[in-house]
């Protein structure tokens, strides 16, 4: 096993006993075991959908694996995740898609409107330029690569207040990922919408295990969990006029945008608070720590 010690989920390479090579998510991480709920259905979801997303499968984890994991934090989560954790087949050679990488690759605007549908739909809000969970795959120069998708646990916001948000609720996708790719998503709609059926919504929760529904607050069951799912899902589909993002703007209109944004935290703040290294490996970037301050 070797621990990733990036992202706020601490997942985890593993060789299963089935020779596999899976990147494990653990149910006691703190994104908590809804993340994994969302891995599943929006995942799920996405496989039924004929787009490209890595195979799921269940584990069981033994902490002694980790036994001689040299970093506290790490062992102390693995050591809180025996029995059922999810993990996701490695991509092996698989390349994030960043900016840098998006200048040279071709997303046809179909495929990017229904990735971005899809995103609207289960209101995954972390797909974005700056952290794109979309993964280049193969890379070994045999076949073309393809974009894959990766990473859906901040995604169905409302599971977290149930009576918060509306079906209809429009959310910011200004800053997707695929955004300056011209996503066709007028097209996805009227591909997409009249697939997600209740009767396909139901195959999908029914892949959740009871153990990540039980005991959630409001609901007797974990059917009855997984009912309010399809209900949300499907209601939401049929709002899809409400939500339908559009009008994205062009990479330039962003580049200009995250310019002013820039000049702006320049203003009046020590140069030691604005400069972070860049997780894409270019030069330190320009960052508002303040956003986070109120």
């Amino acid at each position: 096993m070797t621990p990733l010690r990036s992202g706020g989920s601490v997942p985890g390479v593993v060789e299963a006993d089935d020779l596999g090579t899976y990147v494990v998510k653990f149910t006691g991480s703190a994104q908590g075991r809804k993340a994994l709920v969302a891995e599943v259905i929006v995942g799920e979801l996405a496989r039924a959908l004929g787009l490209r997303f890595p195979e799921l499968v269940l584990v069981h984890f033994d902490p002694a694996l980790a036994a001689h994991e040299p970093h506290q934090e790490v062992r102390d989560l693995l050591d809180a995740n025996r029995g059922l954790n999810l993990s996701m087949d490695l991509l092996p050679g698989a390349r994030d898609f960043t900016p840098q990488a998006a200048e040279s690759f071709a997303v046809d605007p179909l495929e990017a409107g229904r990735i971005v549908w899809l995103d609207a739909l289960t209101v995954n809000v972390d797909r974005t330029v700056h952290s794109s969970n979309l993964m280049l795959w193969p890379t070994f120069g045999t076949v073309p690569p393809r974009l894959w998708l990766i990473d859906h646990g901040a995604a169905l916001v409302f599971h977290h207040r149930w009576d918060a948000s509306a079906p209809e609720k429009a959310y910011d996708f200004r800053n997707h990922a695929l955004g300056g790719h011209g996503p066709d998503t007028r097209a996805a709609d009227a591909e997409l919408a009249p697939r997600v059926t209740e009767e396909l919504l139901r195959t999908v929760v029914a892949e959740v295990p009871d153990a990540w529904l039980d005991g959630e607050e409001g609901f007797a069951t974990p059917d009855a969990v997984r009912e309010a799912y399809v209900r949300y899902l499907h209601a939401r589909v049929s709002a899809s006029a409400a939500w339908l993002p559009t009008g994205f703007p062009t990479r330039e209109e962003l580049a200009a945008e995250e310019a002013r944004r820039a000049a702006k935290t320049r203003q009046g703040r020590p140069s030691w608070l604005k400069q972070v290294p860049d997780l894409h490996g270019e030069p330190a970037a320009e960052q508002d720590w303040s956003v986070h301050l109120g």
